[in-house]
């Protein structure tokens, strides 16, 4: 069933990030070409308009449709996967499909991962809501729909996985992997037949002229870290002025598109997503930066733009992403950098265009915390290897000085805004991962339901356990005996008294399969220091016992592999 509910979701994943680009481009003609025509008589200043109307009717969609629809979308999913049990509505995909085609369409400065992310995982808990799945697989499911889209928007497959486990689960574990490769893979198959196989940027023949570059690969990521902490600044920022003003939230967006659109009315760049063709241009100005054709000044000015562009659509209520307009900065400030490094130091550094798509990882990296996915993204998006070193060094450079300056991302800061500490449900979740077969102590002793209860109080003194299983002739799970009960027998006439007089006869058991969450559950409280593991097919076979001491060393473990792999 894994296998076909992957294949599904994938399936579905890619047709709506199919279907999703093709609303973008029918709205960005409407808008743009329409609009041009309607408004003809207000010249270029037609423009201011576009993003304001576009707002108006995201706001009233998003108001009176899916309020979880408003916004970036990655962080709506990461609280649905962590806090929400894997359960998101779904008529959120269709509004946040909608609302986010209009944004963008409309000319709002917003890229297409957030609505992507969060229509691919509604597509996916919807299915498995369908279904009436457990937690775990809607979760699963969640993780299958945001590798698809991701896949399938980007061509990104392997960054569409990397993704979904960095920044959506923020871990990486073993069995959801090959669901969400298989949902990733089919989402991308799709998109290629569609879409075809070509690269989203331009490619030049970029090299590392001496490894002495490194030097200014390594100050580039510090630039990048200091500007991701500046763009997650400004973007809140934004946010709370548009929270205080005391208008319905729905007309909030109407003010951060007229001011997008007078930004707009200096670069039509800022508009969307920024790069790829449009209605207006074929080329834009990340392509451009690559190729090392703009000027340092035209560089700076619009990585500013931008990012006020960006923190005005989605501050205001705006639907969209922050990865393409992160890609656009980055690609900015990139070039700058490597203008003014290529004119001091022409004979050991490449191109300003090496440096603008180095910067766009690590910028996006040090905004979303999530170097891997950077790394493989970029990669894919570009299919360059020759700067992957650079890539990987100032990629790393950028999260760790950002992280530094700032612990929430991007993403964590919006939901630790709502009051919602990621990092802490993520704790109670490790319980989730754990399996009861990974950490029970096998072969662990037993008694027999003869043995007298003298002969028990010295096993207990021997040995330290608190408990026993109490095992049959036939090697059938009895009962459960424990230090207590024989210091409860003392009351009565012990020397005729044995193990199974005094054992629980139905204790607590646990299986397997079953994860260390959902065995705790079980508990409801009462102090229970050990419980025998069976075979849930035969109810009465020991198979081990889970240990109070048991519990504690495999949350230990998983906490600080955890804590290590998001310090790294």
């Amino acid at each position: 069933m894994g296998i076909g509910l992957s294949v599904v979701v994938g399936a579905i994943a890619g047709f709506g990030a199919m279907v999703f680009r093709w609303l973008i481009k029918t709205f960005q003609s409407s808008f743009f070409l329409g609009g041009a025509d309607v408004l003809s008589f207000m010249g270029q200043y037609y423009v201011i308009l576009l993003p304001a109307a576009g707002g108006l009717l995201v706001g009233l969609l998003v108001y009176f449709g899916a309020r979880e629809a408003k916004g970036h979308g990655v962080p709506e999913v990461m609280e649905a996967f962590a806090v929400g049990g894997g359960r998101i509505r779904p008529r959120v995909a269709a509004v946040k499909s909608l609302a986010s085609s209009i944004c963008i369409g409309s000319g709002g400065s917003a890229g297409r991962e957030g609505p992507i992310v969060q229509i691919g995982a509604s597509a996916g808990s919807a299915i498995g809501q369908w279904l009436k799945l457990p937690e775990d697989w809607l979760r699963t499911l969640m993780l299958c729909g945001v590798a698809g889209g991701i896949s399938a928007t980007f061509n990104a497959p392997i960054g569409g996985v990397f993704f979904a486990l960095e920044v959506i689960q923020r871990r990486f574990v073993v069995r959801n992997l090959a669901p969400v490769v298989i949902s990733s893979v089919v989402a991308d198959a799709i998109a290629l037949r569609f879409l075809g196989d070509s690269p989203a940027f331009s490619i030049f023949p970029y090299a590392v002229i001496n490894y002495w570059e490194m030097v200014p690969y390594f100050v580039l990521g510090i630039v990048c870290g200091l500007a991701a902490v500046a763009f997650i600044f400004v973007l809140y920022r934004c946010e709370d002025i548009f929270n205080a003003w005391r208008i319905p939230d729905y007309l909030k967006p109407i003010f951060g598109g007229i001011l997008v659109g007078f930004i707009g009315l200096y670069s039509y760049d800022v508009f969307g997503v920024g790069y790829g063709e449009t209605c207006w241009v074929s080329r834009m100005s990340v392509d451009y930066a690559l190729a090392g054709q703009i000027g340092l000044g035209a560089l700076l000015i619009m990585a500013v733009l931008k990012m006020l562009a960006t923190s005005a659509t989605l501050g205001s209520g705006g639907s969209g992403g922050v990865f393409a307009p992160s890609l656009f900065i980055g690609a900015m400030l990139g070039g700058a950098f490597g203008t003014v490094v290529h004119q001091l130091y022409p004979a050991i550094t490449a191109s300003s265009g090496a440096y603008a798509l180095v910067a766009m990882g690590a910028f996006f990296a040090g905004a979303a915390r999530a170097p891997i996915t950077a790394i493989i993204m970029l990669f894919e998006m570009t299919r360059n290897y020759t700067l992957i070193l650079p890539l990987m060094i100032a990629v790393v450079i950028s999260t760790f000085i950002a992280y530094s300056l700032n612990r929430e991302s991007i993403y964590t800061l919006k939901l630790r805004r709502r009051g919602v500490d990621i990092r802490q449900h993520l704790r109670a979740d490790i319980m989730r991962t754990i399996r009861v077969s990974e950490v029970m102590t096998r072969n662990f002793p037993t008694v027999s339901p003869e043995m007298p209860i003298s002969e028990l109080s010295t096993k207990f003194t021997e040995t330290g356990h608190h408990g026993f299983p109490v095992i049959d002739g036939d090697g059938r799970l009895y009962g459960v005996v424990t230090l207590e009960d024989v210091e409860s027998s003392a009351l009565r006439d012990a020397a005729k008294l044995t193990a199974g007089d005094i054992a629980t006869k139905s204790p607590i058991v646990a299986y397997p399969d079953q994860n260390i969450h959902d065995v705790l559950a079980q508990f409801g409280g009462r102090d229970v220091g050990r419980i025998p593991v069976v075979d849930r097919q035969a109810p009465k076979k020991l198979l081990g016992v889970l240990r109070r001491h048991d519990i504690i060393g495999a949350y230990t473990s998983a906490a600080v592999g955890r804590d290590s792999n998001r310090k790294a």
